[in-house]
């Protein structure tokens, strides 16, 4: 008796209180999937350890430099019609300031239909046609008429929807295959990749069910980011040469790289880093 009164006390401190799952030990078997109380739902519109995936309005509260920079490292996701999830995470953008900025379409402080999103509050969506056949996505920023350009992302999911999208949409050399790299490489091969057209204009992007901006991961160091030139606005003058292109050195997916630029980025962290010693 005494050895089976032990047996029931070994067994009793091993049970669970009533109302707490056991959570089992590496080497148990998982008997059946995790229960789960409720419907599921999408990670867009829930939280990991606390910190909400999805980036709300104080995220493009800010202005258009810094939150050019901020984008960086942050994943654009699209989902389709049919529920498919397209991701990529942003590697390069642009800063436009707003009226004072010869390169923007606000420069001047002039507003029109068209442009129209970039007056509207940060995390607006201006879209706008170029050469008559291509899409650029941008989104406002604080101040009125400034914005941030998504000129390239590094595809993460929906790759063989993207490749597509991209048969389908781009003009000329549609017989040829497209690699990885040439997905999302430029502000309007994203945009087809993504679907993105002129119906995502003055959409918000902290609200939106079909395209959102969600926190990326977090990494052993932040990636250096080069500032360069801008790309394609030889004609706004002094503003052409302003270093308001942000990009990750390194990456493929970059659409310009500037060789200049990154060995002036270099040099000055080489001086910090004397300074310091």
């Amino acid at each position: 008796m005494g050895q089976k009164k032990q047996r029931l006390l070994e067994a009793k401190r091993h049970q669970s209180p009533p109302g707490v799952t056991r959570t089992a030990s590496p080497k148990e078997p998982r008997l059946g999937p995790p229960m789960t109380l409720g419907p599921q739902r999408s990670i867009y519109f829930s939280s990991l350890k606390g910190r909400p995936a999805r980036l709300g309005s104080e995220f493009f509260d800010q202005p258009a430099v810094p939150l050019a920079r901020a984008f960086l490292g942050q994943v654009l996701v699209r989902r389709l019609d049919d529920g498919t999830e397209l991701r990529g995470r942003v590697v390069e953008t642009e800063a436009y300031l707003g009226p004072e900025d010869e390169a923007a379409h606000s420069r001047g402080g002039r507003q029109t239909p068209r442009n129209r999103g970039m007056f509207m509050k940060p995390g607006t969506l201006y879209v706008y046609l170029i050469y008559g056949m291509y899409f650029c996505m941008n989104v406002s920023s604080q101040g009125d008429g400034a914005c941030v350009l998504l000129r390239a992302v590094e595809p993460l999911g929906g790759l063989e929807a993207m490749r597509q999208l991209r048969h389908t949409l781009r003009k000329g050399a549609a017989g040829r295959a497209l690699k990885d790299l040439e997905l999302c490489n430029g502000p309007s091969k994203l945009c087809q990749a993504l679907a993105i057209d002129k119906s995502f204009d003055q959409r918000d992007l902290a609200t939106d069910e079909a395209v959102w901006l969600e926190r990326g991961p977090l990494g052993p160091s932040e990636p250096a980011v080069v500032a360069a030139a801008r790309v394609g606005i030889g004609h706004a003058g002094e503003w052409a040469l302003k270093p308001l292109r942000f990009y990750v050195q390194g990456s493929p997916w970059v659409s310009v790289v500037d060789r200049a630029a990154e060995r002036d980025a270099q040099a000055r962290a080489k001086a910090n880093q004397d300074e310091d010693f």
